[in-house]
C-alpha cells in the first residue's frame, strides 16, 4: 500500500497490509476495549475527548501538511479541515450526556423508559476527499456513545488513517478502543460479516454502499451509509448575485471539486442567466492552481490521475452533445492530476455532466424558464443529499427548499456540514444520519424498559 503525493506523483511512503491473522487479532483487541470502554462514564469519556480536540489544535499544522500531501488538497482547506475534527470532537464531549439521557414514556408501568446503550464494535469504511473530517464526524459521536471502532481507510490515504488512531491513543483513549486495518476493499467483506464487528457506516461511492450494504444485510447487521451526491444550486431571478456567484464558485470549487455536498448542477433563471455566468466566469478564471503546500494556493491537484480522467470523459461526452466550455475543460498540461477550473454553458438533462456525479473542479450552469423548472430539474437525479436556493425572499426560499428532494437544503448559502445539524441522503445518495442529536443515535441499541408495580 503506497501513499503518492498526487502533486508530483512521488512516492511518500510505502505500507505494508495486514494479514488476516492480523486483522483477527486487532479484532480481538478492539473487542476486548469494547467490553470495558462501555461501563467507562460518559463523563469521563468527555474528558478523553476534550484531549483529542486540544491535539488536533495543537498539532494542525503538521496534521494539515499530511492530508495535503497524500490527497492533494491546498494547505489552507487542510488545516480547515483538522480545526472542524476538533470542533467536532468537542461537540459530543458536551452534549453526548444530555443526548443520551433516559428518555421517559407513559405505559401502563410504575414508569418506562427507553435507554441508549452501545452497540459494541463498529466497522467505519472511509474515503480520501476529506481523510480527518469524515472519520471523526463518525468517531467523536461514536465512541462518546460507547462503542469502539475499527477503520478501513481509503488505499491513497494510509498515513491519515494511522495518524489518526494515535492521536486517540496520545489522548489516553484505551489503546485498542480505536484501530486502523490496512486491508484492500476486497478484504471488508470478510471483517463485516466477523461477530465481533456490530455495525458498519461508510462514505463512498453508491457502488461501495451498494456492496457494504449487501455485506451487512447479509449478516443483519446496522448501516448508515453516506454516498453520492449532485446537488442542485438554484438562482431565481431575485437572487444577490454579487454574494450568489462567489458562494457558487466556493461551493463548487473548494477541495478541488471533490466533494459529495459540493455543488453539481447550477439551475439558472433564464433572466439573470448571463449575469450570473459573466460573474463567475472572472471568479474561476482568477482562481490560483498551484502547489496545493502554498498558503496562495485555491485549489491543488485531484487526488489520483484516475479520477482526473473519469472527469476529463465526463466533460468532453458532454462538449460531443454541444456543451461548451467557457473556462477550462483540459488537465494542466504537463503536471501530474491537475485538471483546470472548468466553467461549462449549453449543458442540457441528458448530458454526463447532468447526468453523473462530476467529482472535480467542473460547473455545468442550466438555464430554467422558472421556479418550477428549477425545482422539476433539481428532483430529476438518483441522488438527494443537499442543495441550495438563493432568493431576496426567504419565505420563497423555504418553500422552495421544501420541494427539493434532498436530506438538506441551503437557503442564501452553501451546503456544508456542521456538527449540530443532522447530515445525511435520501435515494441513492444513502440512509441513515450523521452528526447532531440523531448522529449518536445511529449506533446505539435503543431499549426499553419498563417498570411495574412494587411487590409487596
Amino acid at each position: 500500500m503506497k501513499a503518492i503525493n498526487p502533486s508530483n506523483m512521488e512516492i511518500l511512503n510505502t505500507y505494508k497490509t495486514h494479514s488476516d491473522q492480523q486483522v483477527s487479532q486487532i479484532l480481538d483487541q478492539v473487542s476486548t476495549s469494547a467490553t470495558q470502554w462501555r461501563t467507562v462514564p460518559i463523563s469521563s469519556r468527555a474528558i478523553l475527548m476534550h484531549k483529542v480536540a486540544s491535539i488536533l489544535r495543537e498539532e494542525r499544522s503538521d496534521l494539515g501538511r499530511l492530508i495535503t500531501l497524500e490527497m492533494g488538497k491546498p494547505i489552507t482547506e487542510s488545516i480547515a479541515e483538522v480545526e472542524k475534527c476538533a470542533w467536532v470532537c468537542e461537540y459530543y464531549a458536551d452534549h453526548a450526556a444530555s443526548f443520551l439521557q433516559d428518555e421517559f414514556f407513559e405505559s401502563d408501568g410504575s414508569q418506562a423508559f427507553a435507554s441508549f446503550e452501545p452497540l459494541g464494535t463498529v466497522l467505519a469504511v472511509m474515503p480520501w476527499n476529506f481523510p480527518f473530517w469524515q472519520v471523526f464526524r463518525f468517531a467523536a459521536p461514536g465512541l462518546m456513545a460507547g462503542n469502539a471502532a475499527v477503520l478501513k481507510h481509503a488505499s491513497n490515504v494510509p498515513g491519515c488513517a494511522l495518524k489518526i488512531e494515535e492521536l486517540f491513543q496520545k489522548a489516553g483513549f484505551p489503546e485498542n478502543l480505536f484501530r486502523t486495518l490496512l486491508i484492500p476493499s476486497s478484504a471488508v467483506e470478510a471483517v463485516i460479516s466477523d461477530d465481533r464487528v456490530h455495525a458498519v457506516t461508510l462514505t463512498g461511492s453508491e457502488w461501495a454502499g451498494a456492496s457494504v450494504a449487501a455485506a451487512a444485510g447479509k449478516a443483519i447487521k446496522k448501516t448508515v451509509l453516506e454516498l453520492g451526491g449532485s446537488d442542485p444550486y438554484i438562482v431565481l431571478e431575485d437572487a444577490d448575485l454579487v454574494a450568489c456567484a462567489a458562494t457558487a464558485v466556493t461551493a463548487r470549487m473548494m477541495n478541488g471539486g471533490q466533494s459529495c455536498i459540493a455543488a453539481k448542477r447550477f439551475l439558472v433563471v433564464e433572466s439573470v442567466f448571463d449575469a450570473f455566468v459573466e460573474r463567475v466566469k472572472s471568479l474561476i478564471e482568477n482562481l490560483c492552481v498551484a502547489d496545493p503546500l502554498l498558503e496562495s494556493t485555491q485549489m491543488g491537484p485531484l487526488a489520483r490521475p484516475d479520477l482526473r480522467d473519469e472527469l476529463h470523459e465526463l466533460v468532453q461526452g458532454s462538449v460531443t452533445m454541444g456543451a461548451r466550455c467557457l473556462v477550462g475543460g483540459r488537465s494542466v498540461p504537463h503536471t501530474a492530476c491537475y485538471y483546470e477550473p472548468t466553467l461549462m454553458v449549453d449543458v442540457t438533462r441528458d448530458m454526463p455532466v447532468f447526468q453523473k456525479e462530476t467529482f472535480g473542479p467542473v460547473m455545468p450552469v442550466f438555464k430554467v424558464k422558472n421556479e418550477e423548472e428549477a425545482i422539476r430539474l433539481a428532483n430529476e437525479s438518483e441522488f438527494g443529499l443537499g442543495g441550495s436556493v438563493w432568493t431576496r425572499d426567504l419565505e420563497r426560499g423555504i418553500r422552495v427548499a421544501r420541494q427539493v428532494q434532498s436530506g438538506a437544503m441551503f437557503v442564501n448559502g452553501m451546503t456544508k456540514s456542521d456538527p449540530r445539524l443532522p447530515f445525511g441522503g435520501i435515494g441513492k445518495s444513502g440512509y441513515g444520519r450523521e452528526l447532531s442529536y440523531y448522529g449518536i443515535k445511529e449506533f446505539v441499541n435503543i431499549k426499553t424498559i419498563w417498570v411495574g408495580a412494587s411487590q409487596p
